[in-house]
């Protein structure tokens, strides 16, 4: 099966396709340019050199979340728009469990972390093993204290992966728990890892339709929180 993946669920974006576990063309970016004015030429652009087309593939991929809500937004409606015109069937990825699959070689626990503000990340674990992945928590939203205590008695080697890793790393080590960063090509999210997991759920036959695609968000946007806090000011008012 050929996967167009497409991952924009934090700063960096990129784009992949894959054919039956292989990776045939990547793009990737991370230059704070928005989303909005660089994924579609990444699209076009790993499509042309590798001489493929949007028919020629049997599925689109996204990052459908956790992660930011503009750019889930973003991926999402991409994703929708192209599975749309080209009439094919999509799979909604999990973001932190794509990004564990850049891992997976790492024998032990991998501990997945995107920035989610106010001393929290959007984290789910998972334990690696020979190559495959068994997940071990719901994605969450958890505060970097909860995680490290929930992680202080495990005794297996822990790697942390994920555009929030470092702030996660770092706080871990602060608490006296024991880890490693994933080395710098493999911390980031990546299409590549979005489009593996893709052909795992088309395996299972866990493709849907355009129309069924919705954006996972573990909380309401700032905007949504802010309106809900202000409506119950005046509801006491």
């Amino acid at each position: 099966m050929r996967i167009l993946a497409l991952e924009t669920s934090a700063k960096a974006v990129s784009a992949a396709v894959t054919e039956d576990g292989r990776l045939l063309a990547l793009g990737f970016q991370d230059t704070g340019l928005t989303h909005s004015r660089t994924l579609m030429p990444i699209v076009e652009f790993i499509l042309k050199n590798a001489d493929l087309t949007l028919q020629s593939c049997d599925a689109i991929a996204v990052a459908a979340g956790p992660g930011s809500f503009t750019g889930i937004r973003i991926g999402v409606a991409a994703a929708k728009g192209l599975a749309v015109a080209a009439e094919k069937p999509v799979a909604a990825v999990s973001t932190l469990e794509a990004m564990a699959r850049n891992v997976s070689h790492a024998d032990g626990l991998v501990v997945c972390a995107m920035d989610a503000r106010r001393s929290q990340v959007y984290n789910a674990l998972f334990a690696a093993e020979n190559g495959r992945l068994t997940r071990l928590t719901p994605d969450r939203a958890i505060s970097l204290t909860d995680l490290a205590e929930e992680l202080r008695d495990d005794p297996r080697p822990k790697t942390v992966v994920g555009d929030g890793g470092a702030m996660c790393y770092e706080a871990l080590q602060a608490a006296g728990i024991a880890c490693r960063l994933a080395p710098p090509h493999l911390v980031m999210q990546s299409a590549a890892s979005v489009a593996l997991a893709a052909e795992e759920i088309a395996r299972n036959g866990g493709l849907i339709t355009a129309q069924a695609l919705q954006p996972v968000y573990l909380r309401p946007p700032q905007a949504e929180r802010l309106r809900d806090r202000q409506q119950k000011a005046k509801s006491h008012s």
